[in-house]
């Protein structure tokens, strides 16, 4: 594993035997966007992440993240409201939010977002369309934030983010299946 890349990995629902079978340096962000969030199951995530020194982060609820002293929250990439930077947040709040091209990322970073994930960079089973390294790195190149990659990471293309611009990574099958240990 590579300590210069973050890594990010999304759920969207609690099993501790999963959180606690990854490694230390992985960020979780928990994501259901079919049910209203769960405030006790927030509480309890946010506890092992708390026992374990993992940031943890929510998928667009900024008022529950402020609330429960989580590390920040995750912006999708369907959500253009600009009203998340004039928030009044903690000091080492961070908003992260996603994008799938140029447009959405200028929009990111008028929401405040300090980190955008940009998606997705290899093939995924949802869609056969993706930017590859190139055109990631040409959507990367021009950005002022810091970006993630995401998007049909796993053990045989793994090694090609080292040409990629980019902070770190996030996935979700690869994760859950090896646990990056």
């Amino acid at each position: 594993m590579h300590n210069y890349l973050k890594i990010y990995y999304f759920i969207n629902k609690f099993n501790s035997d999963e959180i606690e079978k990854l490694d230390k340096n992985i960020s979780l962000i928990y994501r259901n966007y079919k049910n209203q969030p769960d405030l006790e199951l927030i509480k309890k995530i946010r506890d092992i992440c708390f026992k374990q020194k993992r940031r943890f982060f929510i998928s667009n609820q900024i008022k529950i993240a402020i609330n429960f002293k989580l590390d920040g929250v995750y912006i999708p990439s369907f959500n253009n409201l600009t009203n998340f930077k004039n928030l009044k947040t903690p000091k080492d709040f961070i908003i992260i939010g996603s994008a799938h091209n140029k447009a959405q990322l200028i929009n990111k970073k008028r929401q405040g977002c300090k980190e955008v994930f940009i998606s997705p960079i290899f093939k995924t089973k949802k869609t056969n369309s993706f930017l590859g390294i190139s055109r990631f790195n040409l959507i990367s190149n021009h950005s002022e934030i810091d970006v993630v990659a995401l998007g049909g990471i796993n053990a045989s293309n793994y090694c090609k983010l080292r040409l990629a611009n980019c902070v770190g990574f996030a996935a979700i099958r690869w994760i859950k299946k090896t646990g990056l240990k």
